[in-house]
């Protein structure tokens, strides 16, 4: 019985058990049967991993008999337009060294005509990216490389028009100018995104006065009429607005309408209301019928003032009556800045604005006398610089 138990001892450990009773023995079945669990959720784990693998490339596989094929439609359409040039359009895309497969049949005019873009709708009369109330501060710098930065749509001249309607006016404004670089750069930055954001068909005109004689502003505005004109005849409403004016909402439309409109009614010059009621300065906007029926603007008014007086007389002679935005959105920002050289009130305004009814026939737009002597298309702006000529000697008052 002890040499079978020695026996025992010795052919157990061999086996890897010290014997089938006792502690030792149970924990080694207990290894025995998590080993071959542990084993047979490998396996499990493997060919699950296996059969994913499979999905996958049967996946792959049938998307890409399937984008073939749409690639191989695709291209069996495209020798069909380079047969018949007619249905195609006329920028050539075709790719370089690359022809395109003969048929073996004579070649046919196209039975239908080729594609052309799709009118786009009416612009809406309330645009709906306005944000209304803008905050306006002249105080951070403004290179005209930002501006332009700021403006990627705008195209040479200040042109620019909504790639996703069709505006019911083409707009030229007009701005009189004479050495204002600084508030220009100002004034572009703030009005094109507004502009823009009111779907406008526009173009921005700088008219600038050549010389340093007596500014005149209306009579530039009449340059800038007759010279955007020149350059597309389909201008049909003109805003004529001053260099250092920024509107602070932009729901107030730089349109026109049934009556002359009076946009800048609450500057912040005169505390944000009308100064009196026959104001017309600042910027303000006449169809171009309206405008012809006043006879544009008066040209003799050299030196500042009374020339807006005027064009108020000139539009209530003609039966006319101004148009002006609610006056929480008729508000502007003017930047400040010292008077002009060589812009002195007018001494004799107002004697003028007594007389409109009996100047307003001979002194107009059809009376107007310039040179122009150079017009440079800038990224942002047209500037078309002229020469206006010399105000008249006035006598001695007194």
């Amino acid at each position: 019985m002890a040499v079978c138990v020695e026996e025992q001892r010795l052919c157990l450990p061999a086996a890897g058990c010290p014997g089938p009773s006792g502690g030792p023995a149970a924990a080694c079945g207990m290894s025995r049967l998590l080993g071959g669990t542990l084993e047979r959720v490998c396996k499990a784990v493997l060919l699950l991993c296996l059969l994913h693998f499979l999905v996958a490339v049967i996946l792959y596989f049938d998307v890409y008999a399937q984008h073939l094929a749409f690639f191989s439609r695709f291209s069996a359409r495209g020798p069909a337009r380079a047969l018949h040039p007619a249905a195609s359009s006329s920028t050539n895309c075709s790719r370089p060294n690359t022809t395109a497969p003969s048929s073996g049949l004579p070649e046919a005019p196209s039975a239908r005509p080729g594609p052309t873009a799709p009118a786009l709708p009416p612009c809406p009369d309330s645009p709906p990216g306005l944000v209304g109330r803008l905050l306006i501060e002249f105080t951070s710098p403004m290179p005209l490389e930002r501006v332009q930065r700021e403006n990627p749509g705008v195209l040479l001249g200040g042109r620019y028009a909504p790639p996703d309607c069709t505006p019911a006016q083409t707009v030229a404004v007009i701005i009189p100018f004479r050495h204002r670089e600084h508030h220009l750069r100002y004034w572009l930055h703030y009005l094109h995104p507004i502009l823009r954001r009111q779907r406008l068909r526009y173009g921005v005109y700088v008219i600038n006065q050549h010389g340093e004689d007596t500014f005149n502003r209306a009579k530039l505005l009449n340059v800038g009429f007759l010279e955007a004109l020149k350059e597309d005849a389909t201008y049909d409403c003109f805003i004529f607005s001053d260099v250092d004016l920024v509107p602070m909402d932009d729901r107030n439309l730089y349109r026109c309408g049934d009556q002359p409109r009076h946009f800048a009614i609450a500057m912040d010059k005169f505390g944000f209301r009308l100064p009196y009621a026959g104001y017309f300065g600042g910027v303000s906007g006449l169809s171009k019928a309206q405008f012809l029926r006043i006879n544009g603007f008066p040209n003799e008014y050299w030196g500042w003032g009374g020339e807006d007086d005027d064009i108020f007389n000139r539009i209530s002679l003609t039966g006319m009556k101004i148009s002006r935005p609610d006056i929480r959105i008729g508000r502007y920002r003017m930047i400040k800045h010292d008077r002009d050289k060589h812009n002195e009130p007018n001494p004799q305004r107002f004697t003028k604005i007594q007389n409109t009814k009996l100047t307003m026939k001979r002194d107009g737009i059809g009376s107007v006398r310039y040179q122009v002597l150079e017009v440079s298309r800038q990224p942002l702006f047209t500037n078309i610089t002229v020469d206006i000529g010399r105000p008249p000697s006035w006598p001695p008052r007194g």
